[in-house]
């Protein structure tokens, strides 16, 4: 689609015009995808983009969305291009926004639209991989947890009362129990919803709170399994969208800007941020590699064999679409395999908290009928 020279006028008034603030386009995320992934659709058809836009405007809810998309209609009316409406708008990031711009000044702004639209899914595909893996072991211990806090709050303080009141010897086992429970029956109104109040916390600041969230994230990825997965949905990602952008045309370092803002995990946009500045001076991705300290770690030593050559070779982008599409069918069968591996072990440790309580109940029964018999 050939692109249109902007007016004076236009240009001005997306200038001037457009003052959404991040907060403002919060929530917003499933019709900003859905305005994409129509547009797309409407402009491969042959439909004039302003129509396309209009027709789209129909189908969105929100207040906001339908704000912008009026008046990015409006600016493309008065002659101004869809990338310069749309950047005005911060609706979309930069790289996209080069994708649009680099869209409609070649002639293929629905093909690069579609590149958007596919990022943006496999994007979403990448984030449901790990929080799906996570989610079986996050619940089960969370139910552990508030089972285990129900035990000890309102059993083992009446259970500490029966004991506490037989003439017998009993085991260490029972009286660690009856002690727990003692100490739990006075304080416990207390120190259990401190305890909660303390887990939220901790929670909040290894994996919400923005400035220390990057601690959390190390310590998932130092652990067994776990951290294989999120290695394996990194590389997934890193070979897709760094391959896609590169085909559509993006220079590297577009493109690894945009590949820095994908990801949320904090070392790897350590590592991208400094591939794209290596890069930029000129350096190939072997000085930008051997630079990074732990680049190892990140990501393993044949796969940087691979780019290396493949960068000398000139077919960089069709090699990292083949990392991206391996890495991605690692990524399913470790889902699979970590849910099959975890089970065991959180149910073995569910286990042996059963047993210790059950132990502890019994051993005194047995204790009380041995003295009956020889009475």
């Amino acid at each position: 689609m050939p692109s249109r020279k902007p007016t004076v006028a236009a240009v001005e008034r997306v200038s001037s015009d457009y003052h959404y603030s991040k907060i403002s386009l919060m929530g917003i995320g499933k019709e900003r995808d859905y305005f994409i992934e129509n547009l797309a659709t409407l402009l491969a058809s042959g439909m004039d983009v302003s129509v396309a836009i209009e027709a789209i405007k129909g189908g969105i809810r929100s207040k906001t969305m339908k704000e912008i998309i009026g008046q990015v209609k409006d600016a493309v009316d008065s002659g101004s291009t869809l990338w310069r409406a749309l950047e005005a708008t911060q609706l979309l990031s930069g790289p996209v926004i080069s994708l649009v711009r680099l869209g409609e000044e070649s002639g293929q702004l629905s093909a690069n639209l579609t590149v958007i639209v596919n990022q943006q899914r496999k994007d979403r595909l990448f984030r449901s991989k790990v929080r799906s893996a996570m989610l079986y072991p996050a619940l089960v211990i969370i139910i552990g947890i508030v089972v285990s806090l129900g035990i000890s709050w309102f059993i083992l303080p009446r259970l500490s009362t029966v004991f506490s009141s037989l003439h017998v010897t009993l085991p260490l086992i029972t009286r660690v129990m009856i002690a727990v429970g003692a100490w739990v029956g006075q304080y416990g109104s207390l120190v259990i919803p401190l305890l909660l109040l303390v887990l939220i916390v901790v929670w909040y600041i290894l994996f919400v709170f923005h400035p220390t969230k990057h601690v959390g994230q190390r310590l998932l990825f130092a652990l067994p399994g776990v951290g294989r997965l999120i290695q394996e949905v990194e590389l997934a990602r890193f070979g897709y969208v760094l391959g896609t952008l590169l085909d559509a045309g993006l220079t590297v370092p577009k493109s690894m800007r945009s590949l820095r803002d994908t990801t949320e995990l904090k070392f790897y946009q350590s590592f991208y941020e400094n591939l794209r500045q290596g890069v930029e001076e000129g350096n190939s991705f072997q000085k930008c590699f051997v630079a990074f300290g732990s680049t190892d770690q990140l990501i393993p030593p044949p796969i940087q064999q691979m780019m290396m050559a493949a960068e000398r070779s000139g077919i960089l982008a069709s090699t990292l679409l083949k990392i991206g599409e391996t890495f991605e069918d690692r990524a399913e069968t470790t889902t699979k395999n970590l849910s099959v591996l975890i089970e065991p072990v959180l149910l073995a440790l569910i286990w042996v908290g059963v047993v210790a309580v059950a132990m502890a109940v019994i051993l005194p029964v047995y204790s009380i009928l041995g003295g009956l018999n020889r009475m």
